[in-house]
């Protein structure tokens, strides 16, 4: 299995032939509004463009997986950082097949994105040859997850290879322990750049919560969605110093953009 680094939350699968697609955000750097104004710098996003072989590895791809998409199914309020127009289009054009949380799936129909599967949560469900398990995930503490998109993690099990679990977008909860504890995946992918709005506590785990979610992982993490989104303010480097601090750095992998993981 190879784990092709994209940018923020998004990234690539390759098994054989199987190339998935994970929360395509696509378009070039500024297409999408700053996420955050007064907390943060008001830059617009993404803030970085996609690395030079992002289309080497998008030409490749047959199948996609979107952990969460719409909010109260209003366009305005998709979640670009996981699909944006240019990810959106990319799907169409090429007739990828989508599988995202049941809750979505009429929303991004609707979108003429063709949708596999609309998956429910904890239910083993067949995908490419193995299985797929949707993990809830909740997008943020407090009040504020109310009001975001709340859609899932994915537990993804392909043939002959390292089973692996995305977080999604999410903070520390029952369900993540659960995922950890009792599937015991080989890889974890966890989302790490404490993403915070103007208002609210943070969206995604706290260094405390991050630690933690290292410390349970039975085996190697990746940690993914920083350095790219204005309301994201975790970089590698802080990462790498907390990790290290608490002997914790051998246990994770933290790719660049357009980094490749062999795994």
């Amino acid at each position: 299995m190879k784990i092709h680094h994209l940018r923020s939350a998004t990234f690539v699968i390759e098994s054989n032939d199987k190339i998935i697609l994970i929360d395509p955000m696509l378009g070039n750097k500024g297409t999408l509004p700053p996420f955050s104004v007064f907390r943060f710098s008001a830059k617009k996003n993404p803030t970085v463009d996609l690395p030079s072989n992002a289309s080497e590895i998008l030409d490749k791809v047959n199948n996609a997986l979107i952990t969460h998409s719409q909010t109260f199914g209003f366009k305005p309020l998709q979640h670009g950082d996981h699909l944006d127009s240019a990810g959106e289009q990319f799907l169409i054009a090429n007739n990828i097949p989508v599988v995202t949380p049941s809750k979505d799936k009429a929303y991004l129909e609707r979108y003429r994105l063709t949708v596999e599967q609309g998956l429910e949560s904890w239910k083993r469900t067949p995908y490419l040859g193995g299985h797929i398990t949707a993990i809830p995930a909740q997008h943020g503490h407090g009040w504020i997850h109310k009001v975001m998109a709340n859609g899932c993690g994915f537990f993804l099990e392909l043939p002959n290879e390292p089973s692996l679990y995305i977080s999604g977008d999410t903070v520390l909860t029952d369900d993540v322990r659960k995922a950890l504890s009792e599937l015991n995946p080989d890889i974890t992918v966890v989302a790490t750049g404490q993403a915070q709005m103007d208002v609210g506590q943070p969206l995604l785990m706290s260094s405390d919560e991050i630690l933690t979610f290292i410390r349970l992982s039975p085996n190697k993490v990746i940690c993914n969605h920083m350095e790219a989104l204005n309301h994201c303010p975790l970089d590698r480097e802080t990462l790498r110093r907390s990790l290290r601090a608490e002997g914790l750095l051998d246990k994770v992998l933290i790719p660049d953009d357009g980094e490749v993981l062999h795994i």
